[in-house]
């Protein structure tokens, strides 16, 4: 089975090429290095973006936050609480620059926005009340009771 068709071999094929360089054409020259170049931009392109994110970072130092053992439970359940608010206030300054974003590009996202906000008010709703009665467990647990003899 052939690679090349019928009335062209690798033998014609080479010649095709060398006769075309050897011919004076005035924008062979420039045309040969064109393509050159956009051939190697592509490639560099593509070594480029395959370096991107895969080098392993050097002398990175992650901070992390130190917390006290004999924290109450109480405690970290208000810091759960606070935690949560300024999570919901960075989602919320991120969401405003994309909609001005949106709003440059055309892109109608108001009615996105009222049913994602209305289900998001409804699970912070719940994770509240669900926090809320954690610390109440929490609080009550550490009160030590009237009766209890101390250890």
């Amino acid at each position: 089975m052939a690679i090349f068709p019928r009335p062209v071999s690798p033998k014609s094929a080479a010649h095709d090429l060398w006769s075309y360089f050897r011919a004076q054409r005035p924008h062979k020259w420039p045309l040969l290095g064109l393509s050159i170049a956009i051939t190697w931009l592509i490639v560099w392109v593509f070594v480029i973006d395959a370096n991107t994110n895969t080098m392993p970072t050097r002398n990175q130092i992650i901070y992390v936050q130190n917390w006290d053992a004999s924290r109450s439970d109480a405690a970290i359940i208000l810091q759960q609480k606070i935690d949560l608010a300024k999570r919901e206030a960075l989602l919320e300054k991120k969401q405003k620059e994309m909609q001005h974003v949106a709003d440059i590009f055309g892109i109608d996202w108001r009615e996105d926005e009222a049913r994602n906000r209305a289900r998001r008010q409804e699970a912070l709703k719940q994770i509240n009340a669900q926090l809320d009665s954690r610390l109440a467990k929490a609080e009550s647990a550490e009160k030590p009771t009237a009766g209890a003899a101390p250890r």
